[in-house]
């Protein structure tokens, strides 16, 4: 038995004489989604700080809880506030609360989160469900000592994002009436932004947005053979040539606050089934 392996059992073990319900869904909560927690029924909450091996949050706007709640009367996990390897730790470190998830039952993830945008047709505000991504993480959160309990040590990553949610949250939004996009999402590691420069190689490989997070959650989702939905929040327009706005955290905030209703909304509809 790994080390690894080892600290999830524990953890659950934990988590487990703290809850006595366990859903099969979880929602990661981006930057800006906290006031998710103002449309749901808390049921039980518990700081990352006192769960056995999960490490604390460290950016303002993540607070750091696993919740139990219920969500238009379906019980779901939360993880508000997720934690990011530009804040020093590991890719095992960051991902952990995927795996214990993972082992209390969890079959169904849906991952939120805030990014950047190198496409000329994507705007501030804009919903994208991701479709694919392109990985630039310096570290690969399946590194190391292999535990088959696990899953494979190889994941074919041909498929990750589920494509029958994918659809599903799609026709949710038409059914709302709410614009939505699909892209291919980048992944960098943080936590300075991008220059010209990148922007235009992150649009010449062929991703759509960019941001710091995501990644290294979805490849431990899969590797556990979840159902991954991820989608993201546009918090900026693309540059014009030669002219660049400065990205400021208030600007950010904004922006997923503003799309932050349409989102729940569709995710809403995805609880109740109203999409298919």
């Amino acid at each position: 038995m790994t080390e690894l392996f080892q600290q999830v059992e524990q953890s659950a073990a934990f988590i487990s004489k703290k809850f006595d319900q366990f859903p099969d869904h979880a929602i990661i909560l981006g930057t800006g989604l906290g006031s998710l927690t103002d449309r749901i029924e808390i049921i039980r909450e518990l700081s990352y700080k006192v769960i056995p091996f999960f490490v604390p949050t460290t950016v303002e706007t993540h607070i750091g809880k696993l919740i139990l709640a219920k969500w238009k009367g379906k019980l779901i996990f939360i993880l508000s506030g997720r934690l990011h390897y530009y804040e020093g730790y590991s890719a095992q470190e960051i991902t952990f609360p995927i795996r214990v998830l993972h082992h209390l039952g969890v079959k169904k993830l849906w991952i939120t989160n805030a990014s950047g945008t190198v496409n000329p047709n994507f705007q501030s505000g804009d919903i994208v469900f991701i479709e694919d991504h392109i990985n630039f993480h310096p570290s690969n959160p399946l590194r190391g000592l292999h535990d088959p309990r696990f899953g494979d040590r190889f994941p074919d990553l041909s498929s990750v994002y589920d494509k029958t949610l994918l659809k599903n949250a799609e026709q949710a939004c038409i059914q709302s009436g709410i614009p939505f996009k699909t892209g291919i999402y980048f992944g960098l590691q943080g936590p300075s932004l991008e220059t010209p420069a990148e922007y235009r190689m992150i649009r010449i490989l062929g991703a759509d947005i960019v941001g710091m997070s995501t990644v290294p959650e979805v490849i431990v989702a899969h590797q556990c053979q979840m159902q991954i939905l991820a989608v993201s929040v546009v918090t900026n327009s693309t540059p014009e040539a030669g002219h660049f706005v400065k990205t400021t955290m208030d600007s950010v905030i904004e922006a997923i606050q503003n799309a932050s209703v349409s989102l729940f909304e569709v995710l809403e509809k995805l609880l109740e089934g109203k999409s298919g």
